[in-house]
């Protein structure tokens, strides 16, 4: 009899990137251990695990640690081979691959710090986000999914967008996205939540709002000290 497979997912239960790499375990069908990090005080198997970025998400198989979300998710992909994330046709993969480094390297970073700054620098923020998103409201046309009709790599990487950034903005009072700018990302963003796969793997929104929302208090705090 084969031994059982150990998979580990060093994680924080807020995180967005280690929401990808449950999302993608469950939609494989693989059953796996949650390990939760403190991130203010790092557990000595996330820094040996990840000593480069000391970062979560991780995952460890049979004992081999694998970092970062994207990496992971192909790993995934090629490991357990039920369920596929990404095309069978090579043009395709690559354009999966293309279409989530554009979502982490651009538009990720630009709807965060929209979320954080004031004055000209959101202003010029919100600017990034929006054209950012606009590519991505293009590209998704009047497809179910950026993978067509299930699930796949660029939708697993675009999930940010499903639950975080609404929180985000609810926290910064601003407005990224909407159905009048962005139908198709706002018709994705509901489809994408109604999967019940999805569902059991987000985190509560109201636990998320308050992290957030304590977040900006802190920070509010420590500028109010300054002044």
């Amino acid at each position: 009899m084969a031994e059982a497979e150990q998979v580990k997912v060093l994680r924080f239960w807020a995180s967005p990137w280690s929401f990808r790499v449950e999302l993608a375990l469950k939609l494989k069908g693989v059953p796996h251990e949650k390990v939760e990090e403190d991130l203010a005080n790092k557990s000595p198997l996330l820094l040996a695990s990840n000593p480069i970025h000391k970062k979560i998400p991780v995952l460890l198989h049979n004992g081999k640690a694998i970092p970062e979300s994207l990496i992971i998710l192909e790993y995934i992909d090629e490991t357990w081979t039920d369920n596929p994330i990404l095309p069978k046709a090579p043009h395709e993969r690559g354009m999966a691959r293309f279409w989530s480094r554009f979502i982490d390297d651009k538009c990720v970073g630009a709807c965060w710090m929209s979320c954080w700054t004031e004055g000209e620098t959101q202003q010029m923020f919100m600017e990034q986000a929006r054209a950012c998103l606009r590519i991505l409201d293009d590209e998704l046309g009047g497809r179910r999914f950026f993978g067509g009709e299930s699930i796949g790599l660029v939708d697993i990487s675009a999930s940010f967008f499903a639950l975080w950034l609404g929180v985000l903005q609810e926290v910064a009072g601003i407005s990224l996205i909407n159905g009048d700018e962005f139908p198709n990302l706002c018709r994705w963003i509901e489809g994408f939540v109604a999967s019940d796969v999805v569902t059991e793997c987000l985190p509560p929104r109201d636990k998320l709002l308050a992290v957030f929302q304590s977040k900006k208090q802190a920070i509010l705090a420590t500028k109010s000290m300054v002044y």
